[in-house]
Order: structure tokens, then C-alpha cells, then sequence
């Protein structure tokens, strides 16, 4: 028997309203919807029986999707309905009803809260490392040296080659153009100064967001997830400082020499290119590309390379802090953090390039 009638546009439900019934009486409830004579004007629950958490915030959707209110509801279940109305409240039925506005001023708000706590954390972060560099107690010997290792010295490799086949292709493209007009040698001009002010820094930090940045994120959404940073407090051990501030600090100063470890393969790549495709010396190439190059350009690339640096380490701490869900959770805070900071290293570097063509 389906639970379930409609007599003079009150829709009786009856017997029990839970997860095994549910889709008759949803696919019964849509076809009186489409095809009753008249419409429905009441809901009436005197006849229910039995109600679990999935048949309370179907009858709440029910309710709100008519704008019709519960009637008759027997004493039994009036708690079930009670306990699970905030879930049919935040369903998405309740969801789809907000208007734009509504939607807008939210994500404004989720906007302006995720800005307002990465500022608390970089304050934070900026703190715990000045005070990092006298109050070696409250951290562990050799953190800092450690995390330098792992976050510079490991990305020692990768840098180097992706770096020199970008100093190749770069050399490689524009090699086509100018030996057309016979200035092969101003294929290290171009090599140097895009090495050493846009590509070494910027491909350097994209792939410390990758490499190094998602390692601190999934280890402090481990450590969050597993409670040991709540171990630290109760340890009066603040988690900023004795977490977060070796691996900034140690970034602050890897961070530049990774990126002239990438400006000096990126131009050998070049030179490489110069030598072999275009018959240029070796030794003009270099004094083509010392020549032209300025302290101005080198200083560019260096402090634009610190500011990567905090960037990655501060939004990667900051996904790795807010992670929640068990392992799932790590996975998306890694993934989060990621994404975020190549994004950041990007407009970061657009803003950097119009701020110094000023």
C-alpha cells in the first residue's frame, strides 16, 4: 500500500515515513503534483507511524517546498521532527530558494573572512619568526637548517633542469626571429633579462607551490587532523612558532638562492643554444649577457622571490590549518593550497611588473 493519499486537497500520509519509503512516496508526491485534480491545500501526519531522520527532513522540505505547515503531527513523532528541522532548514531545497543577493552578500562575507584570517595568521607567522631569531628555546634545534634542507636543497634538481629547458625554449624562439634580422647576439640579452626578472623567480615559485608548498600543507593538515597541534598548545607550545616559523624562516633565505641557482642554469641553457645553433663564441655570449643586465634587474628578481616565498608558506599554512575531514580533508587543503598560491605567485608577479615599469 503506498503511505499515502489525497482526498479534497489534503495529502494524508500514513504508516512509516523513513529511508525505505522514501522514493515511493517521492515519486508519488510528484505525480500528484503534475496530474491531481486539484491542488494540494493540506498535510496532514495523524496517521504516521514511524519516522526516522531521513523521512523528518523530507516532510520539512515537503512543508516548505508547499509553504504549507504541518498538521495533526502525533506525539511520538513531534520529537523526530523537532530534532532534525536545522537540517532540513540548511538542505539544498533552502539553498535553492535564497536570491541572489542573498548568495552575493555571502560569498562577500566568506571573501572577507578568508582575507581577515590570513592577515591574523601572517601577523602571527611575521611574530613567531622575528622572535624565532632570539628565542631559539621555544623551537627545535635545528628546525630551521632541517627545513632549509628539505624546502631548498632537495628542490635543487628539479629547479635546475626545468630551468635550463626554459632558458633552451626561450633562446630556441627568439633565436628564429633575430637571425632573420643578423642579431643572433641579442639572444642573450633576451635570456638574461627574462631569466633574471620574470621567468627564474616565477618558475622557481611555482614550483616550490608545488613541491614544497603542498608538503606543508598536507603535513600541518595532518598534524590538525590528528590533534597533535591541540597537543602543542596544551604543551604551552604555540603551533605558529614552533611549526610554522622554522619553515618561513628557512624559505626566507632558500628562496633567492634557488632562484639565481635558476637564473644561472636558465642562461647556461641559453648559451648552450648560442653556441651550438646560432656559432656564437661562448665567450661573447656572456659578455653580451653581463653587459647588458643592470644591479636594478638582479635586485628585481631577489626581492620579488622573498614575497613568493611568504606567500606560499603563509596560504599553504593556512589550508593545512583549516583542513577538517580526515584524510579527505588533507587531500583538499593540499590540493587548496596549491592552486591558491600559483594563482598568487601569478597576480603577485603581474603586480610586481607594473609596479617596477612605473
Amino acid at each position: 500500500m503506498i503511505p499515502l493519499e489525497l482526498q479534497e486537497g489534503t495529502l494524508k500520509l500514513q504508516g512509516e515515513i523513513g529511508r525505505s519509503t522514501l522514493p515511493v512516496i517521492e515519486k508519488e508526491v510528484s505525480r500528484l503534483q503534475k496530474k491531481a485534480p486539484e491542488p494540494i491545500q493540506r498535510l496532514d501526519l495523524s496517521e504516521v507511524e514511524q519516522l526516522d531522520s531521513a523521512g523528518a527532513v523530507f516532510l520539512h522540505r515537503l512543508s516548505a517546498q508547499l509553504q504549507l505547515p504541518l498538521e495533526n503531527v502525533p506525539a511520538e513523532i513531534s520529537g523526530v521532527l523537532e530534532i532534525f528541522s536545522r537540517a532540513a532548514e540548511e538542505g539544498p531545497l533552502a539553498t535553492g530558494e535564497r536570491n541572489l543577493l542573498v548568495r552575493a552578500g555571502e560569498h562577500a562575507f566568506a571573501s572577507l573572512t578568508f582575507l581577515f584570517r590570513i592577515l591574523v595568521l601572517t601577523s602571527d607567522i611575521f611574530a613567531a619568526s622575528f622572535r624565532g631569531i632570539y628565542e631559539t628555546k621555544r623551537r627545535r634545534r635545528g628546525s630551521v637548517t632541517q627545513q632549509a634542507v628539505q624546502l631548498g636543497l632537495n628542490a635543487f634538481g628539479i629547479i635546475a633542469l626545468l630551468s635550463f629547458i626554459i632558458g633552451l625554449i626561450l633562446a630556441m624562439q627568439g633565436a628564429a626571429q633575430l637571425r632573420q634580422f643578423g642579431a643572433s647576439i641579442f639572444v642573450a640579452d633576451l635570456i638574461a633579462v627574462s631569466m633574471v626578472r620574470e621567468m627564474g623567480p616565477m618558475m622557481t615559485a611555482i614550483i616550490i607551490a608545488g613541491r614544497s608548498g603542498s608538503a606543508i600543507a598536507s603535513e600541518i593538515a595532518t598534524m590538525k587532523i590528528s590533534e597533535e597541534l591541540d597537543a602543542l598548545k596544551m604543551m604551552a607550545l604555540d603551533p605558529v612558532h614552533y611549526v610554522i616559523a622554522p619553515k618561513f624562516m628557512a624559505i626566507t633565505f632558500t628562496m633567492p638562492m634557488l632562484v639565481m641557482i635558476s637564473i644561472v642554469t636558465g642562461m647556461a641553457g641559453g648559451l648552450v643554444l648560442g653556441v651550438t645553433y646560432l656559432d656564437l663564441p661562448a665567450s661573447a655570449y656572456i659578455l653580451e649577457s653581463f653587459y647588458f643586465l643592470t644591479v636594478q634587474d638582479l635586485m628585481v628578481g631577489l626581492s620579488k622571490s622573498v614575497f613568493f616565498a611568504w606567500v606560499i608558506v603563509i596560504i599553504a599554512s593556512y589550508y593545512g590549518l583549516q583542513a577538517s575531514g580526515g584524510s579527505e580533508g588533507v587531500g583538499r587543503s593540499t590540493t587548496s593550497s596549491v592552486v591558491v598560491s600559483i594563482f598568487a605567485v601569478i597576480v603577485l608577479d603581474a603586480l610586481f611588473s607594473l609596479l617596477f615599469l612605473i
